[in-house]
């Protein structure tokens, strides 16, 4: 199988934020006097942060809007965006060698898009990326193929030829039910999915070295 493209998951995939979505989480309900149920984090995962805020504020029956709730959310974790989280060990060094390869690469990601550019820029990854997708254009998120379809035709790769890296089961199932060859990522904060996504990927890996080390680049070369 010969691969001409990579899209790209940021959350729980690239970047070690799903620890601080967690927290985050947790810390805002906790304002109000409410406990999180241990379910919560499966269940807003799938979400963008407005469908997240619109989720709290009305199954909590927050007393704000919704959209003082999502800016609030968005105002957390900001802080920790663009001056706090980091790339997961040798993200980089992959989107570097990928680079090298010639592949075209593209990000596909439902993180609030007016986090990302201070975020990339700050972990110096902006110009990995041939193409950036967010929620703001594809409102059913991962759920649905559209986002991954329409990477593929901008890195004008075919889904057959186009390598995709995701932590979340749905999103890893989404792409894989379009014909998209799949890489899962085991992130920490995900266990109760890893047997899940090791069944739904075509492979799994806990870490970017293992991948670089692994010669992927040459095991799906021609």
């Amino acid at each position: 199988m010969s691969i001409r493209g990579m899209i790209f998951d940021l959350d729980g995939t690239l970047l070690d934020s799903l620890g601080m979505w967690e927290h985050l989480v947790t810390d805002f309900l906790r304002r109000f006097g409410i406990v999180p149920p241990p379910e919560l984090d499966a269940v807003i995962k799938p979400m963008s942060v407005e469908e997240a805020s619109v989720y709290i504020v009305r199954h909590f029956s927050l007393p704000l809007s919704e959209e003082a709730a999502k800016q609030q959310v968005i105002a957390a974790a900001a802080k920790a965006y663009t001056e706090e989280l980091l790339l997961k060990p040798d993200a980089d060094r992959f989107l570097r060698e990928a680079q090298k390869q010639g592949i075209p690469c593209a990000l596909a990601t439902v993180t609030y898009p007016a986090l990302l550019p201070p975020t990339l820029a700050r972990l110096g990854i902006s110009d990995c990326f041939r193409v950036i997708l967010t929620a703001d254009g594809f409102p059913e998120g991962k759920t649905k193929p559209d986002m991954y379809l329409e990477a593929a035709r901008k890195l004008g790769s075919e889904p057959s030829e186009t390598l995709v890296f995701e932590d979340a089961v749905y999103a890893a199932r989404t792409a894989k039910a379009a014909g998209f060859p799949v890489i899962g990522f085991l992130d920490p904060y995900a266990k109760a999915e890893h047997a899940e996504l090791t069944a739904v990927c075509d492979a799994v890996t806990n870490q970017w070295t293992t991948l670089l080390t692994a010669s992927i680049f040459q095991k799906y070369a021609e």
